[in-house]
């Protein structure tokens, strides 16, 4: 993509231009790729996102490529497992909180049917396309994000606060917050419309 104007955050780095150019703010509506997203994005708290983006096949191992039923019967053997795993950031708050959400997950797809339809309620099950000019006027987070973490909490999560949730947002494509000048914000803008 040499010439194009992007946003600037993913620098020069090749995995987070690819990140950027291929995945951020395409819309995701796949339960188990939400879950997934939603974790790795609860690991991020406190760390930059090109640390978790570097370590994200690691993930992928050590929780069973974040298959719910499965973490969700995780016992402390297993916990204790993760703790001595290298790959992943090996906070054993966060490692629980997996094991928490995916519990939580479960709950969620019993009463809703699904956990896309959750997510995408907050939404109205569309994206939010704005147009920024300069990534310093993108907020940190948003009434729907501040709902979406209340909602959670309440369903058993942990790492879900507002401003984890307004990340999740945009890296899913519930929020189109690529700069307009971006030739990513056109592109994610028309994934979601209707065909003629």
């Amino acid at each position: 993509m040499t010439g194009t104007e992007r946003c600037k955050w993913p620098g020069n780095d090749p995995l987070y231009i690819a990140y950027h150019d291929r995945e951020w703010g395409v819309p995701e509506f796949d339960d188990q790729a939400l879950f997934a997203k939603l974790i790795l994005d609860g690991a991020q708290a406190g760390l930059s996102w090109i640390t978790i983006l570097r370590k994200r096949e690691a993930y992928y191992q050590a929780f069973d490529h974040f298959d719910a039923e499965k973490i969700a019967r995780y016992d402390e053997r297993h916990i204790e497992a993760l703790m001595q795993n290298s790959g992943i950031v090996r906070n054993e708050l966060k490692i629980r909180s997996v094991v928490k959400n995916a519990r939580g997950f479960l709950k969620i797809v019993e009463e809703f049917g699904s956990f896309s339809d959750f997510l995408w309620q907050f939404v109205d099950a569309k994206p939010i396309v704005n147009h920024w000019h300069r990534e310093s006027d993108i907020p940190a987070l948003s009434e729907q994000s501040r709902a979406m973490s209340k909602m959670l909490k309440r369903h058993g999560f942990s790492f879900v606060g507002p401003t984890i949730l307004y990340a999740f947002m945009q890296a899913v494509g519930m929020v189109n917050d690529h700069v307009v000048a971006c030739f990513r914000h056109e592109e994610c803008r028309m994934l979601m419309q209707p065909s003629e």
